[in-house]
């Protein structure tokens, strides 16, 4: 009996999502139903950190993730002369290096609206676990969005705050849009205008819909891609995953390529989080504790570089970077494979 409600229940999942996107060829850009708005942050005490770069507008940070191919395991204790690194093609020095003693600025975004809701009980549990390991001098942000993005609790030391802003996060909307497009967007400026300028900023996204197509209103995909490489944040995603999300997650993905056809436009994580040196876990919910501790550990095991372009044009221009190893290094540690940041978008006059 279990099996034939579970069976109607993804039939009737694939039937709306079907009807969702014949309309959205009707009409690519879906309305939203509400204002645009993002709530202001709340004010918090200063904390003293040690050993921060003082950084000029010039400099770039990058992380850089290292990962064993085949297992994939984290490889530590690296050093600065076993990255190489290229802007456009020419050799960059690099002027710092680091691992784990910048700060984090990690903005929790969580998908409120669609069919399903990806922020269960065992996904906020798991949240709350995982962001509770955070060094003191971490800081994190939450956010959540649908047709809008609001923000629920602006940066913040105090773990108490944080997790009050997670238990009340806002209801789930089946109504409501995944408008990726000014999610993105509007995380970036947020982090760009409150996210400790000399830290390590990160933008993890928890929902099941992994692609959508731009939502009128809002920034073109294309601008809220370059707000985030402007604002240099790492995008990682936790998918909780069920059947019902794959089958969402499928007719999307597959809805967002047959719309290529009609020049629609959309946003997708997976390719965020390649340009941006992030990942995208997915887990059972019930099995999410272990994946978003795995997801905290990489961040906090990330190696952080420093550079000043050779290229001294202020042009705004997004230019593009390859990290690569040493030769030597992969014979003592095998095949690894490099995580990190592919471009950044130059200052600006």
């Amino acid at each position: 009996m279990k099996s034939i409600r579970s069976s109607s229940k993804l039939s009737l999942l694939l039937i709306t999502l079907i009807l969702a996107v014949t309309g959205f060829l009707i009409s690519p850009a879906l309305p939203q139903t509400r204002e645009r708005t993002v709530t202001p942050s709340r004010t918090e005490a200063n904390i003293k950190v040690a050993d921060i770069i003082k950084t000029d507008v010039d400099l770039v940070t990058i992380d850089a993730l290292v990962l064993q191919k085949n297992t994939p395991r984290v490889v530590g204790g690296l050093k600065q002369e076993d990255f190489l690194l290229s802007e456009d093609g020419s050799r960059q020095t690099i002027t710092h290096f680091s691992q784990d003693t910048l700060p984090l600025s990690v903005l929790l975004l969580i998908d409120r609206g669609g069919c399903l809701d990806p922020f269960g009980e065992e996904v906020r549990r798991a949240a709350k676990d995982a962001l509770s390991r955070l060094k003191p001098t971490d800081e994190v942000a939450v956010m959540t969005y649908h047709d809008t993005a609001e923000l629920q609790q602006g940066f913040t030391h105090d773990r108490i705050l944080l997790e009050r802003a997670i238990n009340y996060v806002p209801p789930h909307d089946e109504r409501a849009n995944h408008c990726l497009n000014i999610a993105f967007d509007d995380a970036a400026n947020y982090m760009m205008k409150a996210g400790n300028p000399s830290g390590r900023r990160v933008i993890i996204v928890v929902t099941g819909v992994t692609r959508n197509w731009d939502c009128r209103g809002g920034p073109s995909n294309k601008s809220a891609t370059h707000t985030v490489f402007e604002s240099g944040s790492v995008v990682s995603a936790i998918i909780p995953k069920t059947p019902e999300q794959i089958a969402e997650n499928g007719v999307m993905r597959w809805a967002t390529r047959f719309g290529r056809l009609a020049h629609a436009p959309y946003i997708d994580i997976q390719n965020l989080a390649d340009e941006t040196g992030g990942e995208l876990l997915r887990d059972k919910p019930e099995e999410l504790d272990q994946t978003f501790n795995t997801l905290i550990t990489h961040l906090r095991t990330r190696y952080s570089f420093s550079f000043v372009s050779t290229n001294k044009k202020r042009d705004g221009t997004v230019r593009n970077l390859k990290i690569n190893l040493a030769d030597g290094i992969e014979k003592s540690q095998g095949r690894l494979v490099v995580k990190a940041r592919r471009s950044y978008v130059a200052p600006k006059e």
